[in-house]
């Protein structure tokens, strides 16, 4: 796999809750952080997303904002 995008996070999905349009998949890190990502049921079912697989979930923004509490 070759992808412009820097941002890669190799995991595993722990959770996929199905909607009627789109499906949320939890990966869990290899530290034990998490990262969730609402994709199509098309997309997941194309990627074989199963509980357990190896995956890479991809950040691409062309911003990002920083905040700070008052």
């Amino acid at each position: 796999m070759r992808i412009s995008a820097r941002n890669m996070l190799k995991g595993k999905v722990k959770t996929i809750t199905e909607g009627a349009v789109n499906d949320e998949v939890v990966i869990e890190l290899p530290n034990g952080l998490e990262i969730t990502s609402v994709i199509t049921k098309t997309s997941a079912h194309n990627l074989g997303l199963k509980i357990g697989k190896e995956v890479y979930a991809v950040v691409k923004a062309s911003n990002v904002m920083v905040a700070v509490d008052d």
